[in-house]
């Protein structure tokens, strides 16, 4: 089984740069977190209130987009399950909580699939098995 991070789930939502490569991803049961709900949704946000990349009708379509996702496709477990291993990653590591949440649960389920660079790199420190999609 595989997990997928909030910056991999923003790409393909958002259709950045290689998003077409998370589909992939997306056909194995992936996992992920609850947590990834809020993160992709702020991303969503940023692109229509900050960046103005996207109008507000867009916006919508991708907040239904991405809970239609996280309803059919995406096991989404509860991120508290994680926390205390993910803040001793973070404390250890100098990486977000949010982002060592993602670690500890591909811990569980060995393989992982993101798109931060620095999280790829400490994950891989820890010995997970990554999939990188820049």
């Amino acid at each position: 089984m595989i997990v997928i991070d909030a910056s991999t789930i923003a790409k393909y939502v958002l259709k950045e740069e290689h998003w077409e490569q998370v589909r992939d991803y997306l056909t194995a049961e992936p996992r992920s977190l609850d947590l990834a709900l809020a993160e992709v949704s702020n991303a969503i946000w940023k692109h229509q209130v900050i960046y103005r990349k996207i109008s507000s009708s867009d916006a919508t379509l991708l907040f239904e987009a991405l809970q239609k996702l996280g309803a059919d496709v995406l096991i989404l477990e509860s991120f508290a399950g994680y926390l205390r291993g993910a803040t001793e990653i973070a404390v250890k590591e100098k990486l977000t909580i949010y982002d060592a949440l993602y670690i500890v649960q591909a811990q569980r389920y060995g393989h992982f699939v993101t798109s931060d660079d620095f999280q790829r790199k400490i994950a891989v420190k820890l010995g997970l098995e990554v999939v990188f999609i820049e």
